[in-house]
């Protein structure tokens, strides 16, 4: 993937001295889709920044300057519409990161990969990602009751989980007031 500049942050694809920064979010994971994930050291955080780099499904979210890993998104594609999410440090939380990542990533899916739409799967109890996507003009499709289960209780059954679905479209996106969009326009920066 081409490299995409925001006002504070660069969209880039995974490279090994990641790893240390993909530790300190996924040792612990905020959100219980992310479990599965879960790094217990750096070796293990090592070999999932390498089993990154080589692909483009999933996108590094680094603060521009001293290139600091503070998240992740992802971008799947399904012929024109593309599953997103995202999973981002919670030390760098509640000033728009990810906002701008996620601003940044649909434009860039909307206009370079010709995305028809976007959806992404949000646990009900998850509020700050309900919040990002209804931000992001996504609207709620859906709620899939005892959708999933991530975990299991203490006799071993699993505890199933609420989901929400968000979508947009492309003519959604283009049809937004600027005033909802991200402080600064993102462009590629050629061969980062």
């Amino acid at each position: 993937m081409e490299a995409i500049e925001t006002e504070r942050l660069v969209l880039r694809n995974f490279q090994k001295h990641d790893a240390a920064g993909l530790l300190e979010y996924l040792h612990e994971p905020a959100a219980s889709c992310f479990l599965s994930l879960a790094l217990k050291d750096m070796r293990e955080a090592e070999a999932e920044a390498e089993r990154r780099s080589g692909e483009d499904e999933y996108i590094a979210v680094c603060l521009k300057g001293p290139g600091k890993l503070i998240g992740d998104l992802f971008a799947v594609p399904e012929e024109d519409t593309f599953s997103v999410g995202w999973n981002f440090n919670l030390a760098f939380g509640g000033v728009g990161y990810a906002f701008e990542a996620a601003t940044a990533l649909f434009d860039h899916l909307f206009t370079a990969r010709a995305a028809r739409r976007l959806y992404a799967y949000v646990e009900d109890h998850n509020m700050s990602s309900r919040r990002l996507c209804e931000k992001l003009g996504m609207r709620r499709e859906g709620l899939f009751k005892e959708f999933v289960s991530f975990r299991k209780d203490d006799d071993g059954v699993p505890i199933y989980e609420n989901t929400m679905q968000y979508a947009i479209l492309r003519k959604e996106w283009g049809a937004r007031e600027p005033g909802d969009r991200a402080t600064s326009i993102t462009h590629r920066i050629a061969g980062r």
